[in-house]
Formats: structure tokens, C-alpha cells, sequence
């Protein structure tokens, strides 16, 4: 008996050791996963840093990457401007545009565009490029014409809302309507005021910037000193393009160079602008393919300055709850210096866009319905005291899926001649369908 509880009592000691055994082996290893975590986080120094990492986003348009400590950014954006145009694909701007055209039902990628931007060393340095990857040609064009093309190629250094230079090649800041990107256009194209009173793209240097921000004396400026000779051309004398553009955003706040109140301000903004130009040189007008010029004005010249070309602009534009108003007039003087004569320029648009779902909620809250009015009057090229007056009536319609970003556009306009030689009126109209997108 005494055996067998001094037996008993032997097993019961073997047991409890064990299952304390057990026990503590269970805390053991808790402990010892805690500990490897903490040896985990005194070892982050070893490891790489938050700001040895690159971040990458779609930036709606666009894909972006950007460091960690902000400090540099590039952002790749692709567009597709595809349009359908009948029976004018360009304005028609002589009589035998209107009398003797053939109708022309045509397809085209207008413009096909890639687009790097972004910020280096400093958030306030930045950089921009643009390739133009197929220029559409006619027929008869070299295939040259349709060449990719660098368009723009931009630095610019804002290290303070008051002051900032811009150096390269871009569309120089003289007026709304061109400085607009093709892409933010409330209609398919630009006024027929475009062709002869844009100064384009132009290589050169510019100061800029903004004072007074958010007072009733907020505004804008932009003074600048270019080649004068259009896109990537290099000036052969010492003449150069002078222009200045003084900008006052009457409410205290700005807008942004685009058209169409797709962001639907909630508060008025406005802005009133005046700028001015002048250049001596081979070129009476400007376009994104560089140098060109005017009817009247074209021919061989004995020196690289055969125009002297001053020209002024006032602008207006307002934004609120859906509804963009913007105006430019223009005058511009071309002095052809090989038979001393002036030929005097006058233009003007008006547009107006809206979104009338505020009024009429069946209406989608995306469409826009737009309307432009627009006149030129130009010196005829063999008596310059004479002067024809084309104008141009345009109503439109905007679908914007995603903003600017991803649209479809559709614009008829009724566009008109007044001949001074004849004293005769020629009339036609235009119809164009657009889908402009970006990825």
C-alpha cells in the first residue's frame, strides 16, 4: 500500500514539471518572435530609406513618377486629336476658296502629341517638353511635312509668386485664345482671328509672375525677348521680337488657360488683359509650322528684314456656375519695307459656352453648347486702302466625358467674304466632328 502511493506520487511529480515545461517553452517562443520584431525595427537603418523610393501614379491624364522627398517628377501624357471635316478642312479666306473649292469630306488625326513634363532639384524648377508625332499633309506635301516635330521645349524658374524666368521654346504669353491649348478649346478649332494675329512659339526668354495675389489688384504679368523667327529658327541679324502682356484678375482670382467651365467655379473670376509686340524681320504672321506670311506680303526680300510688325491685343474672360465668356480684339500694323506700305489688321472674337443642366436638370450636367462670333479685316494685297471683311458665325457642342481630357465636339459654322475689289459677298458653311482624349 505504502509502495504503491509513494508510486503514485512519483508520477504526479514527473507531470507537473512537464506540463511547467510546456508551459514555459509556449512563452518562450512568444517572447522570442517579439524580440526578433524588435530587433527588426532597431535594424531600419541598415534598410533603404523612405526617400530612396520612387512613387508612381496616373495622374489622370498622364503617369507620373515622383521621389519620395518631392523633389523630382517627370509626368508622360499621349493625345489624340482625331476629327471629321466637310467641306473646308482650314478657313477659307479668298474667293476662289469659296467659288472654285472642290468639297473636301475629310479624316485626320490632327494632332497626335506626346507630352513629358514635371519638376527637377527644386518643386519651383520646371521643365517641359512636346513632340508633335504625325503633322497631317495634303497630297502634294512633302513627306517631310509630316515629320515628328519638337514643339515645345521649356524651363521655367518660380521660386516666388512675384518673379520667375522662362527660357526655350513655347507659345509665347500674348493672347488667351492661342496660348489655350488646342486640347482645352471650347470649339474644334480657333477663330479665324488665329492665323493672322498669333505670335506662336518663339525661342527666347521671358520674366513673369503674379502680385498682389487675392486683393482686387491681383494680377499678372509677362515681358519677354525672342528670335522672332518662329519655331526653331535661329536669328540671322540682332533684331529681336519684343512683347509684353499685363493681366488683372479683377475678382482676385485666377484662371487658368483653358476654355469652357468644366470645373464650374462657384465664384466669379475673371480677368481683363492688355499685351503688345513688335519684330523686324522675314515673317508678317506666325504659326506652329514658324515663319510665314500674309497675302500680299510673300516674295523675295534683298534683306532678312523685310517687316516691321507691331500689333496690340485687349482680352476679357470670365467663369462662373457653368458659364465661360472670353473676347479678344486685335489691331496689328505690317510695314513692308521694299515698297514703304502699311498694311492694317483688325480682328476680333466673342464666345460664349454654357451648361444649361443648372436650368434644365434633364439636360446631362456634360454637355456644353457654345457659340462664336468673329471678323477680320484685311488690307487687299494689291491696294492695301482697300480691305476685305470675312467673319465667321460658329455654334457648337461639347460632350465631356472626362473633362477636357476625354471629349467629343461637334461645331458648324457659317463663314463669310466680302470682297472690296469686287464689292461681291461669298458665303459657305463647315461642319466638323472632333474626339480629342488623353491617356
Amino acid at each position: 500500500m505504502i509502495r504503491n502511493l509513494i508510486a503514485v506520487l512519483a508520477v504526479i511529480g514527473l507531470l507537473i514539471p512537464a506540463q511547467a515545461v510546456w508551459a514555459e517553452s509556449d512563452t518562450e517562443k512568444r517572447l522570442r518572435v517579439l524580440e526578433e520584431k524588435l530587433k527588426r525595427f532597431e535594424n531600419l537603418d541598415s534598410l533603404p530609406q523612405k526617400e530612396d523610393y520612387i512613387k508612381v501614379r496616373y495622374a489622370n491624364p498622364g503617369f507620373e513618377m515622383e521621389t519620395a522627398d518631392g523633389l523630382f517628377s517627370t509626368k508622360l501624357v499621349w493625345r489624340a486629336q482625331l476629327r471629321y471635316t466637310f467641306p473646308h478642312r482650314s478657313d477659307p479666306r479668298s474667293v476662289s476658296d469659296f467659288t472654285t473649292r472642290s468639297d473636301a469630306s475629310n479624316f485626320e488625326a490632327r494632332r497626335l502629341r506626346m507630352k513629358i513634363g514635371g519638376h527637377g532639384f527644386k518643386p519651383w524648377i520646371d521643365y517641359y517638353f512636346e513632340v508633335d508625332l504625325q503633322p497631317s499633309r495634303d497630297v502634294d506635301d512633302s513627306s517631310t511635312s509630316s515629320s515628328a516635330r519638337v514643339i515645345d521645349y521649356r524651363i521655367t524658374l518660380q521660386p516666388i509668386d512675384e518673379f520667375g524666368i522662362r527660357v526655350g521654346q513655347w507659345k509665347v504669353d500674348y493672347n488667351r485664345e492661342r496660348v489655350d491649348s488646342s486640347g482645352r478649346q471650347q470649339f474644334v478649332e480657333r477663330s479665324i482671328v488665329n492665323r493672322v494675329f498669333t505670335i506662336d512659339r518663339q525661342v527666347g526668354v521671358q520674366v513673369r509672375g503674379r502680385l498682389f495675389k487675392g486683393t482686387y489688384a491681383d494680377m499678372r504679368y509677362w515681358a519677354g525677348v525672342f528670335n522672332g523667327e518662329g519655331r526653331s529658327v535661329n536669328n540671322p541679324d540682332n533684331d529681336m521680337m519684343y512683347m509684353g502682356r499685363l493681366q488683372w484678375n479683377f475678382l482676385g482670382r485666377d484662371l487658368k488657360w483653358r476654355q469652357s467651365d468644366v470645373a464650374f467655379h462657384k465664384e466669379p473670376t475673371g480677368s481683363l488683359a492688355f499685351a503688345a509686340a513688335t519684330n523686324n524681320g522675314k515673317c508678317s504672321r506666325w504659326s506652329s509650322s514658324g515663319c510665314g506670311n500674309l497675302s500680299g506680303l510673300t516674295g523675295p526680300g534683298t534683306t532678312s528684314q523685310n517687316f516691321k510688325v507691331e500689333q496690340y491685343v485687349q482680352e476679357f474672360a470670365f467663369k462662373y456656375r457653368g458659364l465661360s465668356i472670353q473676347e479678344e480684339f486685335h489691331w496689328k500694323d505690317v510695314e513692308d519695307k521694299r515698297n514703304m506700305t502699311t498694311h492694317k489688321y483688325k480682328g476680333m472674337y466673342a464666345q460664349a459656352g454654357y451648361f444649361f443642366h443648372g436650368l434644365i436638370p434633364q439636360i446631362p450636367e456634360k454637355l456644353e453648347l457654345a457659340a462664336r462670333y468673329a471678323f477680320v479685316d484685311a488690307p487687299v494685297a494689291t491696294n492695301v486702302a482697300l480691305q476685305d471683311k470675312r467673319e465667321e458665325y460658329t455654334v457648337g457642342l461639347n460632350y465631356f466625358f472626362s473633362g477636357h481630357d476625354n471629349k467629343i465636339t461637334v461645331d458648324y459654322s457659317f463663314l463669310e467674304l466680302e470682297d472690296a475689289s469686287t464689292g461681291m459677298s461669298f458665303d459657305d458653311s463647315r461642319v466638323r466632328l472632333q474626339w480629342d482624349v488623353s491617356f
